[in-house]
């Protein structure tokens, strides 16, 4: 076998219709819509429309709401604040805040601020200024010997 004589079997794939094109070839005229109506014209689509059937959109009920003011944090691990020291690209000598991430490429964009999780091990003796963190994230922020100031508590407190 040569790849030149390389073919789908007998009747994999079929013809597509040519609608329209004269009365001989079975699909003229109208071109299988059937006559007038809505439907035999062209960009019609009813989307949703069930015959006269109480829609499934309009059958089921309404479910939950989303809440306009709640706040979207950037969540950060602690594993990925000392990759970023150990990779150069965090200073641990500076303050660690949401501009100093961003700068750094940890985070892509800043949202609501950032809020630090426990995942990972942190060695370094960094100050966080940050909007919030996790209960276990601040234990072991304070176990080495780091500091944390978060925003977002001081922000509520007004």
């Amino acid at each position: 076998m040569k790849l030149n004589e390389i073919k789908d079997n007998e009747g994999a794939s079929k013809s597509r219709k040519r609608v329209g094109r004269g009365i001989g070839s079975g699909l003229g005229k109208t071109g299988g819509r059937g006559v007038k109506g809505q439907k035999s014209r062209s960009g019609v689509a009813i989307n949703g429309f069930e015959g006269g059937q109480m829609p499934i959109y309009r059958r089921l009920p309404k479910r939950g709401f989303k809440n306009i003011f709640a706040t979207d944090f950037v969540t950060v691990s602690l594993g990925r604040v000392q990759a970023a020291i150990d990779a150069g690209k965090l200073d641990g000598k500076a303050t660690v805040d949401a501009a100093a991430l961003k700068a750094a490429g940890v985070i892509r964009r800043e949202k609501d601020g950032v809020r630090i999780l426990s995942d990972g091990e942190l060695k370094t003796k960094v100050a966080f200024e940050v909007a919030g963190a996790s209960r276990p994230a601040i234990e072991k922020i304070e176990k080495a010997g780091a500091s944390i100031k978060l925003l977002a508590a001081a922000a509520a407190a007004e």
